[in-house]
């Protein structure tokens, strides 16, 4: 079920969580420096929000660090409350642990929730439970540190909310909990992390009855996408610092304090209510902070979506896993008596921020139960998918082909040349059961392959080049509507806009559907391109292409590869942030989608209504202004 909105905005509202600011200005109780900042970075979120002029703003717990139970509560609530009287817009609040006590659980130090809490931080930051409407939108927000708590306030509460949710089915319902439920799957164990039974089954069957149009979640200062049901699900990062422990999920070392100040992930998020649906836009703050009496910062930039990105030419190769699952240490720190398993989801953050809507993936991704659940989702809120095999496939693999087609755009087969004219039957065949469109490549062309004896490289070829579109127009003829279409590859010292223009009138001339896949990467896997102002251009100048002519075009590189073969920076970094290349991709879809683009094929450039001209260095330009490298 599609979730890319439609109609009219109606409402946005911004949405922060985990602002744990402090009692003084700076300084911390915590020993990580990041949390030092809390209070100047709040405040710049704060001031960028009002630049962004939303309805309302939501906060969903931990508004400040010290606990209920520790002198400094009060001031450090006088701080945030002199913060947030800064906002234009109305704020609401909840209760996180740190603002009431955590959720039941005995070998914590903290102070769990009680009456003296929950009366403490009534007196000090208002009702703990509640429901608005605006422009027929509904927001609730939940006390969820009371659920499991078997306090009188957790029934009512219980009863609270199951009457509102009866009392206003069918209606537009958005629910915010501090507490996620769950954070990789619904029967993980219970960790500090979520919800505990019975108090999660209640929580979810809730959800999965009514089926609010979203429910976020904070707390674990990281971000997570899933659906629960037909609910969106999404556990929103932190203002001022990471929950470190999840930096398991990056191959890579921890980065500045350990993965705690990892300032990338940062921020906030802007829910932009359609008529139709919704958008949560996440907003990088990189740790920026505001000194009291600064000059407030401008809003921050505008980036595109892939819920409402309407380009669907441009395709990024997804080579690492990308919906792979990691065990997170016992650490000591909040959680010491069993694994947690966390999913990264930084990489599909990235690819909604640049609006990448083409994803290229293995076969095997879609024979894996639980990537193929990700891939569903992934359709659902607007992405493509080109799923690619050598050879054909067998008897198991076809059967999940012809069962999931609906997740297959098309499907990329990759065979050696030689082999094609006796494959015809089974080409046929698979094209008819499957109903997918069939994109044609070939492997290895080991008649041409030479070398001088003193080196021999085992590098992998795939694709078609451009002197081979003879032989492709031949079999077109020989065997017609065999397929839908042919992928190309060009090597890193191809120029991307010549092989797309040569492309293009292939295309047009033959009615063939035309992918061109570009390499980041030359033929030795030994030689390195790290050299990422270089890389990035080539990244813009490719992703140009897409809009200047009417083929697919297909990155190679999302990730940073920083060892074995082929090494080169992507789009993002080996922690899954943006490279100045991705910010860079972010502008031009965010100023060139939906847009007629008359291509300057001499000058490499795109002008659009009104004399609008895009160029890759003004592009790069604005990316670099942008970027903010990690310590």
């Amino acid at each position: 079920m599609t979730k890319r909105p439609s109609g009219a905005l109606k409402l946005k509202a911004c949405l922060v969580s985990d602002t744990h600011v402090n009692e003084a200005e700076d300084q911390s109780a915590s020993p990580y420096p990041a949390n030092a900042q809390a209070n100047p970075r709040a405040r710049h979120i704060f001031a960028q929000i009002n630049a962004i002029d939303p309805a309302l703003v939501i906060h969903l717990g931990d508004m400040i660090n010290p606990v209920p139970e520790l002198p400094s509560y009060a001031p450090a609530a006088e701080n945030f409350q002199k913060l947030a009287s800064t906002l234009n817009a109305p704020l609401y609040l909840m209760p996180g642990n740190h603002d009431i006590g955590d959720k039941p659980v005995k070998w914590m130090p903290a102070g769990m929730v009680n009456p003296e809490f929950s009366q403490l931080y009534r007196d000090t930051f208002g009702r703990d439970f509640f429901a608005v409407e605006e422009n027929g939108i509904h927001f609730v927000m939940l006390n969820s540190p009371l659920v499991n708590s078997g306090q009188p306030e957790e029934a009512e509460q219980a009863a609270w909310f199951e009457a509102y949710l009866e009392s206003n089915a069918g209606a537009r319902i958005f629910v915010f909990t501090h507490y996620p439920p769950y954070i990789n799957s619904t029967d993980e164990p219970s960790s500090y992390d979520n919800y505990e039974e019975p108090g999660r089954t209640w929580f979810l069957d809730l959800i999965r009855k009514y089926q609010p149009e979203a429910v976020f979640a904070a707390h674990v200062h990281n971000f997570w996408y899933d659906r629960i049901g037909e609910t969106e699900y999404y556990v929103t990062p932190s203002t001022c610092f990471v929950r470190h422990d999840y930096s398991e999920m990056y191959r890579i070392d921890g980065g500045s304090q350990k993965g705690r100040n990892d300032t990338a992930k940062l921020g906030f998020l802007t829910l932009e209510i359609f008529e139709n649906g919704h958008v949560a836009k996440y907003h990088r703050s990189y740790g920026q902070g505001m000194a009291e009496g600064a000059a407030a910062p401008a809003a921050p930039p505008q980036h595109p979506h892939v819920k409402t990105t309407a380009h669907d030419r441009l395709f990024v190769d997804l080579r690492r896993g990308w919906a792979e699952e990691m065990v997170i240490a016992p650490s000591g720190g909040v959680d010491e008596f069993q694994r947690k398993v966390a999913r990264n989801d930084y990489p599909v953050m990235a690819m909604w921020e640049m609006g990448l809507r083409g994803l290229r993936v293995p076969l095997h991704d879609l024979t894996d139960e639980r990537v193929r659940r990700r891939m569903a989702l992934m359709v659902d809120v607007g992405h493509t998918f080109q799923v690619y095999l050598y050879g054909m496939p067998n008897p198991a693999q076809l059967e999940v082909l012809k069962a999931h087609s609906d997740l297959v755009d098309r499907l990329e087969l990759v065979l050696n040349w030689e082999d094609v004219t006796s494959l015809e039957d089974e080409i046929r065949a698979l094209h008819e059961g499957t109903g997918c469109k069939i994109i044609l490549s070939r492997v290895n062309r080991k008649d041409g392959a030479k070398h001088s004896g003193k080196q021999f490289n085992h590098l992998i070829s795939h694709g078609f080049t451009t002197q081979e579109i003879g032989e492709l127009k031949s079999l077109m003829a020989a065997a017609p509507g065999l397929v839908d279409g042919f992928q190309f590859t060009i090597m890193r010292d191809d120029d991307p806009w010549a092989k797309a223009k040569a492309l293009n009138d292939f295309a047009a001339d033959s009615g063939a559907h035309v992918t061109l896949y570009v390499k980041s990467t030359g033929a030795s896997p030994a030689e390195a391109f790290l050299d990422e102002e270089a890389n990035t251009e080539r990244f813009v100048k490719t992703a140009m292409a897409s809009f200047a002519f009417d083929i697919d075009i297909v990155l190679d590189t999302l990730e940073d590869a920083d060892r074995g073969y082929f090494t080169r920076t992507g789009l993002i970094d080996r922690r899954f942030n943006p490279r100045i290349a991705a910010i860079a991709l972010s502008e031009l879809v965010q100023a060139a989608d939906g847009m007629e683009w008359k291509a300057d094929f001499d000058r490499q450039t795109l002008t659009g209504p009104g004399g609008v001209s895009l160029s890759v260095q003004a592009l790069v330009d604005a990316a670099r202004k942008q970027y903010c490298p990690q310590e």
